[in-house]
Parts: structure tokens; C-alpha cells; sequence
């Protein structure tokens, strides 16, 4: 029992000691916290010392300032390094009051109190940006040059106090913007890291729906027709399986195509198939095809249409005939896909909308490519799928990467492809 606990201990304090080594591995430098601006009050040393040793005339007075003065110069820097809270009414009333008290102190005593003014630029930095931080650092350095004139009794020179004055603010803000924008710069790279795995990952789901979805309609189409075949005619039984076979290994091949991301779908290819499926189905098919050639990415999105329209008519209708029509002019291509099955009834209506996962993984690939896809019951029956696309759909595949991420499953009556 002894050995087990001591065990069990020393495997809590390797992951701990495993847990340090991965935070200190990844671990990133960030922006600076606000206690890198605390130590700078210690240019209030020397009017505390004043204070300390009996120079400063109402003492009572000064203590009371530098107590304010030290309160709220804490107060705002700590405020100014959270956004919201820097951008709140509060703070700005507190770096009013600073520099009220700022001011008091300096114009009162004069001597190491002058040196408030760069703490209070310091405090300006942390919470002004752009024009209004320009505005109030040029007024603090002329401000502190003129109480040192006045005084001429200043721990520095005039000009000096107002370079360090202006300085400070100036290279505080810089560099916390600076920081702020390396920041967001991180979390932008990270963000689009993120997208870029998800559209992955969703381009792959959405390829593979497609392909499985129309291949496994295939087999089972071609499993069913040699089943009927073998009692009665073994050599066509034999024809239906050695297709099956066929089909089978141009899967494994697409599928591993699509993993690569590198399959291109072809019109021509997807008819020659969806003639020796729907045919294999029972299913007459007839393709018209009119207008001059298409270019390969308009090929390629027709193609994945004819696919997902063909996977619909084999698993969800009851059609005798499936008509194909390719209309292209110079401008736009359309194809129409038409069956001639029950269609939606009313105990099985047609799903709202565009359909299933299928035809709206379609949409949003002919949308990105400045097409459109509509899908419904036809006029006399069964159901109709209509794309259109421009001639030249070249620039579809970046856009269509973007749409990736709208992508959604559901489900579908008639278009659940």
C-alpha cells in the first residue's frame, strides 16, 4: 500500500514537472504589465527627502499631495493597461486629477517636485493615443519648462525638463502600442491558423460525403442488379461485379486524391458515369449538350453537380428516366438535371430550403464561383436540379475555400445527397 502511494506521488510530481516544462517551452513574450512604470516614482525621492528633512514649507500640505500624487499616478497606469478600463470616463477623470495635483505640487515647491511632470507624462502615455496624446505631451513640456522658469530652482535645466517630459509620454505610448499591435498581430496569425485547419477539415468532410455518398448509391445499385441477374443470366451477374469491382478501386483512388487535395471532377466523366449507374438502376438516361467548351473549373463544378444530382435520383426517387441538358453560351453554362420519379408527396414533403448536405455543400461552392444552384419538385412531377454558372469559373477555388466554413450537416428528404 506504502509503494502505491509513493507511486502515485511521484507520477503527480512528473506531470507537474512535465506540465512547467511545457508552459516554460511555450511560453511568449507579451505586453508589459503595469508594474514596469512603478519603479519610475522613485524620481519622487528627492521631494520626499525634502519633505523628510523639514525644506518643504506646510509640510502637512506636501505629504498630502505626494500621497495623492502617488495614488493616482498608480491608479491610472494601472487602469491604462486594460483596454476598457483605459477607455473609461473614470480614468480620464483620474489623469485629470493627477495632473491637477501635478501641477499644484510643482508650481508650489518647485525643485526635485518638477520632476512629477515626467511621471505624469509617463501616466499620459499609458492611456492617450494618437492626436490627443501629441496634444497633451506638448502642452505638459511646455507647461513644465515655463514652472521651471518661474522657479529657477529646478533639479535640471528648463529645456531639459521639457525634453524628458515630452520624451517619456512619447516613447511609453510607442512602445505600448507597439506591444498591443504585436499582440494582435499573434492572435490574428493564430485565428487564421485555426481557419485554415477548419477549412481543411471541412473541404475534406465535404469531399468525402460527395464521394462516398455517390459510389456507395453506385455499388448498392450494381450489388442489387447482379443479385437479380445471377439466377437467370451469370454472365451479366459476373458484368455487374466485375463494374462493382471497378467501382470500387476508382473510390479508393478518388478518396485518396481528395486527401491530397488535389481531384479536379470532370462533366464528361461524371455523365459517362451517372449513364452506367442509372442504367445499371433501370434508370434511361439522355444527356443534350450544346454551347463551346467550358473551363476546367466550370467542368469541375458542373461535374460535382451531376454526381450529387445522380446520388439523389438513385437513393431517393422513383424515376424511369433522368435527363441531363447542358446549355453554355459565351457568357454563362447551365445544367439542368431532370427525373421523372414521385417526387415529394405528402408523407414525404420536400425539404425546406436547398435540400440536404449534399446540394448545400453545392450551393455554397457555385455562390463563391458567382453561381447559383436551385433544387425542387418539377412542374410535372419528380424533381429538378438547376446550376448556373459563368463560362470561366476560374477564380472559384479561392473563394469557394472561404465559403468552406459555412458549410453545414442536415438533412433532407428528396436532396439529402
Amino acid at each position: 500500500m506504502f509503494g502505491s502511494g509513493s507511486e502515485a506521488r511521484e507520477v503527480r510530481r512528473r506531470r507537474r514537472a512535465e506540465r512547467r516544462q511545457w508552459r516554460k517551452e511555450h511560453r511568449r513574450p507579451g505586453p508589459p504589465g503595469p508594474y514596469v512604470l512603478l519603479p519610475w516614482l522613485l524620481l519622487g525621492l528627492g521631494a520626499f527627502s525634502n519633505l523628510f528633512q523639514g525644506e518643504t514649507p506646510n509640510p502637512w500640505v506636501g505629504g498630502i499631495g505626494l500621497f495623492a500624487f502617488n495614488s493616482l499616478y498608480i491608479s491610472v497606469v494601472v487602469r491604462g493597461f486594460d483596454k476598457r478600463a483605459r477607455e473609461s470616463r473614470l480614468t480620464y477623470v483620474l489623469l485629470a486629477a493627477l495632473a491637477a495635483v501635478t501641477l499644484g505640487l510643482a508650481a508650489g515647491y518647485g525643485g526635485s517636485w518638477l520632476l512629477f511632470f515626467p511621471l505624469l507624462s509617463l501616466a499620459c502615455g499609458t492611456v492617450l493615443r494618437r492626436h490627443w496624446l501629441a496634444v497633451c505631451l506638448l502642452v505638459l513640456a511646455v507647461v513644465a519648462c515655463l514652472v521651471s522658469v518661474w522657479h529657477q530652482d529646478s533639479a535640471s535645466t528648463p529645456w531639459t525638463l521639457a525634453y524628458g517630459t515630452f520624451i517619456s509620454g512619447a516613447v511609453t505610448a510607442a512602445l505600448l502600442t507597439l506591444s498591443e499591435t504585436v499582440m494582435e498581430l499573434r492572435s490574428t496569425r493564430q485565428e487564421l491558423a485555426r481557419a485554415a485547419v477548419e477549412r481543411e477539415r471541412l473541404r475534406f468532410s465535404r469531399d468525402l460525403h460527395d464521394l462516398l455518398g455517390h459510389t456507395i448509391s453506385v455499388i448498392v445499385v450494381k450489388s442489387e442488379a447482379a443479385r437479380r441477374l445471377a439466377p437467370h443470366d451469370i454472365d451479366q451477374a459476373l458484368q455487374q461485379v466485375t463494374d462493382i469491382e471497378s467501382v470500387g478501386r476508382q473510390a479508393l483512388t478518388e478518396i485518396r486524391e481528395a486527401v491530397t487535395g488535389y481531384r479536379e471532377g470532370s462533366l464528361a466523366t461524371e455523365l459517362d458515369r451517372a449513364r452506367s449507374a442509372l442504367t445499371s438502376a433501370g434508370i434511361e438516361p439522355t444527356v443534350r449538350r450544346s454551347g463551346p467548351p467550358l473551363a476546367p473549373q466550370t467542368e469541375a463544378l458542373l461535374g460535382w453537380v451531376a454526381r450529387e444530382a445522380v446520388t439523389n435520383v438513385l437513393r431517393h426517387s422513383t424515376a424511369t428516366a433522368c435527363a441531363f441538358v447542358i446549355d453554355g453560351t459565351s457568357d454563362r453554362v447551365r445544367l439542368t438535371v431532370t427525373d421523372d420519379g414521385t417526387g415529394p408527396t405528402a408523407e414525404a414533403p420536400a425539404a425546406p430550403g436547398i435540400g440536404g448536405t449534399g446540394l448545400k455543400g453545392l450551393t455554397e461552392r457555385l455562390a463563391a464561383a458567382g453561381g447559383s444552384l436551385e433544387a425542387g419538385p418539377g412542374p410535372g412531377g419528380g424533381f429538378v436540379v438547376t446550376a448556373e454558372l459563368p463560362a470561366d469559373a476560374s477564380d472559384a477555388s479561392d473563394a469557394s475555400d472561404a465559403s468552406d466554413a459555412s458549410d453545414a450537416s442536415g438533412g433532407g428528404a428528396v436532396g439529402d445527397g
